[in-house]
């Protein structure tokens, strides 16, 4: 089954673009907006509306594989690559992708992908959420045309085993904490509630203002749980600000404070991703370790998640070889073709390191579609409510995906 056309069409994404960098300077929020100038190239505002595009790929029997191209909220951060607008970015998936995929068997996730994670515009690898995007209609495609279920391509050509079990799923509040882990309490969320601690101002000049958020946390799992027995995991992603109170190379004194954290919580687990934003992924890496070894000799039952400046396949390895953290976020979108989402999951597994694959609140539905069926073939531990920051629209994309993927394969259709 060939690929006879590739049609494209510009989309909007279910968050918007932030700009990390004037955020993290003490850029002032009004409403939904930022005021102030942006800090990073390609931003007109520090918070813009997210854009995708939509790539379909026509077979010959008439057949559309289809996926979206997004990139992360904080697009231009961290080693990323830059502002992803469609305007910009469909001209070259037309110029370079669609001749290379036009005439191509669908036949081949894996070949396919790699092929076109290995492209060049200009001398460089394209935009991540070319990659993203494409790949994600090209196991559209393959799964139409060999008639299974995308996450029994996977499974069939990574020889794995797809999830008879829904992963958890950890959902985000983004700033309205409050009244979003409502939401998430009343769904019974497995994993909540993000938080977004992105500055100083939020965490508190000692940490407290977490604090106090993590104690009504606490005392709202318990007063409103859902139904006897439910126990989620708190995961906070701090964005590097913890190091910036305490010091990113201050091992002792991050613990101590995450130490506090910990019994605050109990009985409830505690993760904490992105405790410090090194500035490069060399002392990212050396820092992120350091502090797992310090909690990890002292018995703090913390986990460490990594995030920032470890974005590709090789970043993601490195990481894990130097056990830097305890779990690592498959951030989707940063790894280009989605067989790095794959590939990424079973290294962590296959090394003893938690894989959460995430993403960003600023995907599409159909791209967190397409990621659950990664996830359900590659045995992710973890994977994130998106798109969004509503909570509810992101957990039913995901919840819902991954129980039609559970009742499709119970029924014995797509399956190899």
């Amino acid at each position: 089954m060939k690929i006879t056309k590739v049609i494209c069409s510009k989309g909007r994404t279910g968050f918007y673009f932030d700009d990390q960098r004037a955020i993290k300077k003490g850029a002032q929020s009004d409403g939904n907006m930022y005021i102030g100038d942006p800090a990073t190239a390609g931003f007109t505002s520090i918070r813009q509306a997210g854009e995708s595009i939509s790539v379909m790929l026509v077979l010959e029997n008439g057949e559309i594989g289809w996926g979206d191209c997004a990139a992360v909220q904080y697009s231009g951060a961290g080693g990323r690559d830059p502002l992803f607008l469609a305007d910009t970015f469909i001209p070259i998936i037309e110029k370079e992708v669609a001749p290379h995929l036009i005439g191509q068997k669908a036949d081949s996730f894996k070949r396919l992908a790699k092929e076109i994670d290995s492209l060049q515009h200009d001398g460089t690898h394209l935009h991540t959420a070319i990659r993203y995007g494409v790949s994600q209609a090209i196991l559209d495609a393959v799964a139409k045309a060999r008639k299974l279920n995308m996450c029994d391509v996977i499974a069939d050509e990574y020889g794995t085993e797809v999830q008879e079990e829904m992963i958890p799923i950890f959902t985000q509040s983004g700033d309205d904490r409050y009244n979003n882990a409502d939401k998430m309490i009343m769904k019974g969320a497995p994993v909540l509630p993000h938080g977004l601690y992105n500055s100083v101002k939020k965490l508190g000049e000692k940490g407290e203002h977490l604090k106090e958020y993590l104690q009504w946390l606490k005392d709202r799992i318990i007063n409103f749980a859902p139904y006897d027995g439910y126990h989620p995991v708190i995961q906070i992603d701090c964005y590097g600000t913890i190091g910036e109170v305490f010091g990113c190379d201050n091992y002792v004194g991050m613990a101590d404070y995450l130490e506090e954290l910990c019994e605050i919580v109990k009985p409830f687990h505690l993760r904490i991703e992105g405790p410090m934003d090194s500035d490069e992924r060399e002392a990212q890496m050396r820092d992120l370790s350091g502090l797992r070894k310090e909690v990890d000799s002292r018995n703090i039952p913390v986990e460490l998640v990594a995030d920032e400046w470890c974005n590709t396949l090789e970043d993601i390895k490195y990481f894990v070889d130097n056990k830097a953290g305890h779990m690592i976020q498959v951030k989707t979108p940063d790894l280009g073709s989605i067989h790095n989402t794959v590939e990424a999951v079973l290294y962590c597994r296959q090394n003893g390191m938690g894989a959460y694959q995430g993403g960003t609140c600023n995907e599409t539905d159909r791209s967190s579609q397409v990621c659950i069926q990664c996830a359900m073939a590659s045995g992710a531990a973890q994977v994130l409510a998106k798109p969004g920051m509503g909570v509810d629209e992101g957990f039913m994309i995901v919840y819902n995906e991954m129980q039609r993927i559970l009742a499709l394969r119970k029924a014995g259709v797509g399956v190899k």
